[in-house]
């Protein structure tokens, strides 16, 4: 009896199992029917709009210049990143990604709407002519840019080696609107620079994080290894670029735990990316340089080294892009650009719409210094005067300091005008002393 009692009880056990799953089959069979309606409701809304437009409609529009209309609205309306690519703006982005055009060499995105610089590329037209970070472009060529997509923006900016381009533009601290002046030019963009700095520095600068980032930065420490107390990263107005380059950055430096995820709508999007030992090249001291003109990669790069606590920052809050955009094509000469994730830190910390604030917040500027050009010790009096004989002269002696090579040094005379790098020096400085 009792057996028949825990059989009967085993049946009434199955039973409400297989009634539970049965149930839960009609919910999702009616979830699904539901989202299918919906669907085909919003499609139907869609077409009856379509027809309503075309017929009625004062200008002669064919069906297809309405759907490209519709598209680029509903991408551009996702997010300030995604969009539409028409065959001729799916050309020019290819002829970007090949890395040699005719431009003004600037990044720029939509910051509250917007049209922003988000960073001059070092050495080009842009550059040149003074356009900086956080620059609001306003107006192109007479254009206003209210309304114009940053697609748009970048078709008219980009052109024909040689020829001008004019830009009003809005400063921060400004009291009216600049004009700049600008010629367009190859962009041809060296992506790392190294130079030495007294005390046994090595000064690592990445203006964007192309293929060849990882190899150029892996190079320079490998080659002034022997001599390096401490490195200097400068990643200001550094707009970004791939995130295989920016994750081999911070394997360099850093030899284990998560050094960037990226979460997506679909878990196939989800990936995390670890550090690896066999990859660290240095473990001295590390400040990194960050500006509002630090975006993406760069803010991936300083963020993580920050989360490690392997790196100081210095410098102002950057940029705050965290989202990472594919390119899907729709068919042979069409494609969108979409949002498909977002960066996270290792702490879990997003970089969207936030950014990376410094440890160590410096305006940018000069080093203020009042100079007694007459103010000398006995070892330095014979020397000094005959410089200032040289002065009443007009002569002035070549000594092997002049001859000597000085475009891979940064001189005390430099630092005194950037008071950020000049702050980073000092901090590096004492990080050297304290490890010993």
């Amino acid at each position: 009896m009792k057996h028949t009692k825990i059989i009967s009880l085993g049946f009434l056990s199955v039973a409400l199992c297989s009634t539970l799953l049965f149930s839960s089959e009609l919910t999702a069979k009616k979830v699904a029917q539901q989202d299918e309606t919906s669907r085909l409701q919003a499609l139907s809304k869609f077409a009856n709009v379509l027809n309503i437009v075309q017929k009625y409609d004062v200008d002669k529009v064919t069906i297809n210049q309405l759907i490209d209309k519709a598209l680029d609205g509903m991408m551009k309306n996702l997010d300030a990143h995604s969009d539409f690519l028409t065959q001729k703006d799916f050309k020019r982005l290819k002829v970007q990604t090949d890395g040699e055009f005719g431009g003004l060499g600037i990044t720029v995105g939509m910051k509250e709407g917007a049209l922003t610089v988000i960073a001059p590329l070092e050495g080009t037209p842009a550059d040149k002519a003074g356009l900086k970070a956080g620059d609001i472009i306003l107006k192109i060529n007479k254009k206003s840019t209210i309304g114009m997509t940053i697609d748009e923006a970048v078709s008219i900016m980009r052109g024909k080696v040689g020829t001008p381009i004019d830009l009003m533009i809005v400063r921060k601290g400004a009291n009216k609107p600049l004009p700049i002046h600008i010629v367009r030019g190859i962009i041809k963009v060296q992506s790392v620079y190294a130079k030495k700095i007294d005390g046994g520095i090595l000064y690592l600068r990445i203006t964007s994080f192309d293929k060849k980032v990882v190899a150029g930065i892996t190079k320079a420490i490998k080659k002034n290894k022997a001599t390096t107390k401490g490195i200097i990263l400068d990643l200001r107005n550094n707009p970004g670029g791939l995130l295989d380059q920016a994750v081999g950055v911070i394997d360099t430096f850093v030899d284990k735990g998560i050094i960037v995820s990226q979460k997506g709508k679909r878990k196939d999007e989800d990936t995390v990316y670890t550090a690896h030992e066999s990859n660290t090249l240095t473990k001295v001291p590390l400040v990194v340089l960050v500006n509002g003109g630090s975006a993406s990669a760069s803010e991936i790069v300083s963020g993580s080294l920050q989360d490690h606590k392997r790196a100081v920052l210095v410098g102002e809050k950057t940029f705050g892009k965290g989202s990472v955009q594919v390119v899907l094509p729709i068919s042979k000469t069409e494609a969108i650009k979409l949002t498909i994730a977002r960066y996270y830190l290792p702490s879990g910390r997003t970089i969207q719409a936030v950014g990376v604030t410094p440890d160590v917040v410096v305006a940018p500027g000069e080093v203020k210094v009042h100079k007694n050009e007459f103010l000398i010790k006995e070892a330095d009096l014979k020397a000094h005067l005959k410089k200032e004989l040289q002065k009443i002269d007009g002569k002035k002696e070549k000594t092997k300091e002049d001859k000597k090579d000085k475009k891979d040094i940064i001189t005390p005379e430099m630092l005194q005008k950037d008071i950020q790098l000049k702050e980073a020096v000092d901090i590096v400085k004492s990080l050297i002393i304290v490890k010993g």
